[in-house]
């Protein structure tokens, strides 16, 4: 029979640099969690992003264990290091901040590939330029 999952956490971690500070020994902790049987290969894992944010799914389970899940950067951080910009626009449809080209699209969406919601390449690329789009980055062909 499958273990009953009591929770679904997701966590922007620093990848590399877990502690058992905020925000991963506070969220944890208050499921009763064991913060090293997750800071420890957290860390081991994503030591070649470090420096980077990472997102992190953590399924808990009734008896008190979990699973987690790594889906990588952020795809608004991808986009950002792509464009060489610091943040996104105040007012995108207004304000412009920067431009983004179909190549640098492509790179994000194979990096991204098996985490979008999207059938091949070109329907993932379309999904992250709609995300450069909503930060105030046009999009160039």
């Amino acid at each position: 029979m499958a273990k009953k999952v009591i929770g679904n956490l997701k966590l922007r971690i620093p990848a590399g640099r877990a502690t058992a500070g905020p925000p991963v020994g506070s969220t944890l902790g208050q499921w009763g969690l064991n913060m090293m049987d997750f800071i420890n290969p957290f860390n081991e894992a994503t030591k070649d992003l470090s420096g980077k944010n990472v997102i992190v799914h953590i399924k808990v389970y009734e008896d008190r264990t979990f699973e987690w899940t790594s889906l990588g950067q952020p795809v608004d951080d991808l986009i950002r290091e792509k464009t060489g910009i610091e943040k996104g626009s105040g007012k995108p449809h207004a304000e412009k901040v920067g431009k983004i080209n179909r190549q640098q699209l492509e790179e994000i969406a194979q990096t991204k590939m098996r985490v979008l919601n999207a059938n091949d390449l070109d329907a993932a690329v379309k999904t992250i330029a709609g995300t450069a789009r909503s930060m105030g980055i046009e999009v160039v062909s």
